[in-house]
C-alpha cells in the first residue's frame, strides 16, 4: 500500500468517527441528524481505461539513469486510446502517478510520457 492509500483510508476512518459523533450528538439533544448525500461522480470527467502494457514504449537514458518513454525521441505520438487515456490521468494527478510498482510522469509542455520502477 502506499503513503497515499495509507493518508486516504486514514481520511476515511475521520470521516466515519465524525458522522458517527454527529448522529450521537444529535441523538443525545434530541436533533434530527439528516443524512447527506454524497455527490455523484460525473461520468464525464471520468479517466477512461488504459493498459500502459500496450503502449510501445521506448528505453531512454537521463540524468536519473535509465526509464521508457512514449514517443521516441523527436518523434510524435501515434494518438492510441491507452495513451491518451494515460496522459488525461496524469493530468488529473498533476503529472505524477503510481501505478503496480512503476511510476510516472508527464514531461512538462510536451506530449511525452514516461515511467520507471517506482523506489520502494
Amino acid at each position: 500500500m502506499t503513503i497515499e492509500e495509507d493518508i486516504v483510508d486514514f481520511a476515511n476512518a475521520i470521516e466515519a468517527a465524525a458522522v458517527n459523533l454527529k448522529h450521537r450528538i444529535g441523538q443525545r439533544h434530541g436533533v434530527d441528524v439528516k443524512e447527506e448525500t454524497k455527490p455523484t461522480v460525473d461520468e464525464s470527467t471520468k479517466v477512461g481505461e488504459y493498459n500502459p502494457e500496450k503502449i510501445p514504449w521506448v528505453r531512454a537514458e537521463g540524468e536519473k539513469g535509465i526509464y521508457e518513454r512514449y514517443p521516441a525521441y523527436q518523434q510524435k505520438p501515434v494518438m492510441l486510446t491507452d495513451y491518451i487515456n494515460l496522459l488525461e490521468d496524469l493530468k488529473r494527478h498533476t503529472g505524477k502517478l503510481q501505478r503496480a510498482g512503476l511510476f510516472y510522469w508527464h514531461f512538462q509542455d510536451s506530449v511525452i510520457v514516461a515511467r520507471k520502477p517506482s523506489k520502494k
